[in-house]
């Protein structure tokens, strides 16, 4: 298979997955949490995507997804392009940047982990930036979301989205080398039964984070 051969495979394979995250981003969204966050599962795909194809892959189509939103359903304009691409680029950069300097189950778990924190810690420096520009608000108000919706959105979100890649990455990657346009067998795709319950394991690790993390919310402790 010629170069350019396999560089037509992997556009083809990226604008798919693209276009699958803008279905994620328009059909799947969660809007009006806490008053003006949404949630949308569009990374899971995105990240994804960085996993087989590299962190850059991934964030140039992070940036794409991102714009398309900001022109269709978006009502945030740049602000809200600016903030959708940090969030997604941040999670999405590394963790398919520590996943890629060694592909194993346990870099994968470690980048999503390493990520899911970076998500936390830009949003709230740009949520406490941003915020008041769009909304109106002072920067008190925005410093008193933190604790009750901001720190637990983010962690919500990132746990949810780090579940559904380790539990959707090797079906996706296996479908795409059974169409041909992954040539290489990638990643954790093939490992072991022991990885397989490694991957069990660590999604459900994720799920049950998650749901203590809601329990928190809605029993006023967060």
């Amino acid at each position: 298979m010629t170069k350019s051969s396999e560089r037509i495979k992997t556009i083809c394979s990226m604008a798919m997955l693209t276009a699958i995250a803008v279905a994620c981003d328009v059909f799947l969204r969660i809007p009006n949490i806490g008053g003006f966050l949404t949630y949308e599962p569009k990374d899971v795909i995105l990240t994804i995507g960085a996993f087989i194809f590299g962190p850059i892959a991934g964030l140039v189509m992070a940036l794409i997804v991102c714009l398309i939103e900001m022109v269709t359903i978006s009502t945030t304009g740049p602000i809200g392009l600016v903030m959708n691409f940090l969030s997604s680029a941040v999670f999405i950069g590394v963790s398919s940047i520590i996943y890629h300097r060694n592909k194993k189950m346990s870099r994968a778990i470690t980048g999503l982990a390493a990520g899911s924190l970076s998500l936390i810690a830009i949003m709230l420096l740009w949520n406490y930036i941003m915020t008041p520009i769009y909304m109106g608000v002072s920067r008190e108000q925005v410093l008193a979301l933190f604790i009750p919706v901001l720190i637990p959105f983010n962690a919500i979100k990132a746990g949810l989205n780090s579940a559904l890649i380790l539990f959707l990455y090797k079906a996706v990657v296996t479908a795409l080398r059974k169409s041909g346009l992954v040539k290489r067998r990638d990643g954790f795709v093939n490992e072991n039964r022991k990885s397989n319950t490694v991957i069990l394991i660590s999604v459900s690790a994720f799920a049950v984070i998650t749901l203590i993390l809601i329990l928190f919310i809605f029993s006023g402790i967060l």
